[in-house]
């Protein structure tokens, strides 16, 4: 897809496609052309060039706009409005009966322990409990593609795993949702699947676990029984560590069993051993910024 403001190419031939049930990660800086995207998916916006396919057909925003659930970073509801009233009409508007959709939405008021919220405005709430709420007056519809923009903002860490746990029940149940935030450590926690945008273009796309197999540097961490005098082997080198605490990076052509043989014949008992693969944040960072992954490790002494 492509999207033109007079000059600038806020969307810059990106495509990918979404499996049905997945938790999608999509991300980038400020500017990188994610809301732009989130719009045309919605149906706010028409591409200037190529097409959205939503289940299996070519997308139609006047049918296909009440399939889809789109909670926004900004708070999009009527402050003056009563909170049990506002829910209703917005279960109405995606095609829901008045009937049906109190029913909706006083099983999603239960379940977040919003009964005694029913009467309250909008303008009563914190940041958190509005949060919630626009969090239930996006998924109680049922909807088939589901897109959240920094859906944990202002929770408290038990409400942060309840908005969390609904996601995943969401999409076992079969919808697609769209994860947009800032915060790489939630990414890594829940999604399946990234794409990273930056100056509207796509520049990574993959698994989570494949983007980190991507960006491995063949470093591993050991731990052993006690601290070596010296290390002198072939195979590796020692880049940080502390005591019997070591980071080692393993030279090209070489294996995890030839640092592991080499500490056995030290007569040297290793208590741990495991890989580490570099976090998104850092990935992130060096994607967009250019700039080799930024690891500082304390240096080993002899």
């Amino acid at each position: 897809m492509k999207k033109y403001f007079t000059t600038q190419k806020a969307v810059d031939d990106i495509s990918f496609n979404l499996d049905k049930g997945s938790i999608f990660g999509l991300l980038g800086p400020n500017g990188a052309g994610k809301t732009t995207l989130i719009r045309m998916i919605t149906g706010i916006f028409y591409p200037d060039e190529g097409e959205i396919f939503f289940d299996g057909k070519k997308f139609n925003p006047v049918n296909d706009v009440v399939n889809i659930g789109y909670m926004p970073e900004e708070r999009g509801l009527y402050k003056k409005m009563k909170i049990g009233e506002q829910a209703v009409y917005l279960a109405q508007l995606k095609g829901l009966s008045k009937q049906s959709a109190t029913e909706k939405v006083k099983e999603w008021f239960i379940k977040f322990e919003m009964q005694s919220w029913w009467n309250k405005k909008i303008e009563d709430l914190s940041k958190g409990m509005g949060q919630k709420l626009q969090f239930v007056t996006t998924v109680l519809h049922s909807p088939k593609l589901i897109i959240l923009d920094e859906p944990f903002s202002g929770l408290d860490p038990v409400n942060s795993n309840l908005i969390k746990d609904e996601i995943y029940n969401l999409a076992k149940n079969g919808s697609t949702i769209i994860f947009s935030t800032h915060r790489m450590e939630q990414v890594e926690e829940i999604c399946d699947h990234i794409i990273l945008v930056n100056k509207g273009q796509k520049v990574l796309d993959g698994s989570v676990d494949g983007v980190k197999q991507q960006f491995k540097e063949n470093l591993f961490s050991i731990t052993l029984t006690k601290a070596p005098t010296t290390v002198n082997a072939e195979t590796f080198d020692v880049i940080g560590g502390e005591e019997n605490n070591l980071v080692v990076k393993i030279r090209n052509g070489n294996k995890p069993n030839d640092v592991l043989q080499y500490f056995i014949q030290q007569n040297v008992d290793i208590i741990s051993f495991h890989e580490m693969l570099p976090s998104l944040s850092e990935i992130f960072i060096k994607v967009v910024e250019g700039t080799p992954l930024s690891r500082q490790f304390q240096t080993l002494t002899a």
